[in-house]
């Protein structure tokens, strides 16, 4: 029997392009389901603000496409964009036309403007960037004219133009809104802002979108990166390994991924390392509630 790759090992054999299968397949991944439809989702993704607001020279985009190379062999599926990021949607689309693995993806992006032909003309721009005939998930940003998208949204997903559709917003004032079009509209998603010090959420949002069957992805689950600020030089606490928690960011992820109403997480990312760190939180136990309690405690 060959002996079992160590995570050392994994990163050295992933700086010479190469991921071994039997290090990606030693566990089975976290994948929660889609209520609308039982399609199931890995619970880890991608987030594309900045990170790939970049522009076309090798240089720039050689290390984001690793990252998807890397999110794809760890088996996450979701890249989440927007046409407010700048280049990223098309970034997104050359990059994984290049890579060949195109279809290997869980493609979510958004519509962010005002009028119905306004709104229509920026999603066909999005669907040639991404060059995608279908878009999974068309999501409202930031609830930006929301009653006029959803209409168009319910009428593209008729005609199989998308897949699901969603809205989205990035602040907690924002929560009590995106709860009452959860139970008014029933989208088959709900995107907001959610961190393991930022805990608005757990209020009522994110139980009224499981009592109401609509799926959640998280955004913002590292706090644009200042959750790192806080725990700079500090030690994770003994006990984070009965979780398989080996770094900061898979504690902070855990954390969110032991909500039971939380279906994808997306933290953005370019550096291909540490994709692969975000990925392996969906390997291995999570916190029961106790820990939970635990995990905030020892943050604080």
């Amino acid at each position: 029997m060959s002996k079992p790759l160590t995570r050392r090992d994994a990163l050295q054999i992933m700086g010479l392009g190469i991921i071994s299968p039997v290090f990606m397949n030693q566990q089975a991944i976290l994948k929660r389901v889609i209520p609308s439809t039982g399609e199931t989702l890995p619970a880890v993704g991608l987030g594309t603000w900045r990170q790939f607001d970049v522009g076309t020279s090798a240089s720039e985009r050689q290390p984001l496409a690793e990252v998807l190379k890397n999110m794809n062999i760890k088996g996450g599926m979701t890249i989440d964009s927007s046409p407010m990021y700048a280049p990223a949607e098309e970034v997104v689309g050359d990059l994984t036309s290049e890579i060949n693995i195109a279809d290997k993806y869980f493609y979510a992006t958004k519509v962010w403007t005002r009028g119905k032909e306004e709104g229509i003309q920026q999603m066909e721009a999005s669907m040639k960037k991404m060059r995608r005939k279908t878009i999974d998930l068309m999501q409202v940003h930031n609830l930006v004219d929301w009653q006029t998208h959803l209409a168009t949204l319910r009428d593209w997903k008729q005609q199989k133009k998308i897949r699901y559709i969603g809205v989205t917003h990035y602040t907690d004032s924002s929560h009590d809104d995106l709860e009452r079009i959860v139970r008014t509209e029933k989208p088959d998603f709900v995107q907001c802002n959610y961190s393991i010090r930022n805990r608005h959420a757990e209020n009522r949002l994110l139980n009224s979108a499981k009592d109401n069957g609509t799926a959640v992805i998280i955004n913002q689950p590292f706090e644009t990166g200042f959750l790192f600020n806080h725990v700079q030089g500090k030690t994770l606490p003994p006990w984070a390994s009965e979780y398989g928690i080996k770094n900061w960011a898979q504690y902070f992820l855990k954390y969110l991924l032991s909500h039971a109403a939380v279906t994808c997480v997306i933290p953005g990312t370019s550096d291909p390392v540490h994709v692969v760190e975000n990925m392996e939180a969906m390997l291995g136990a999570l916190p029961d509630e106790k820990g939970r309690k635990k995990m905030i405690e020892y943050i604080s």
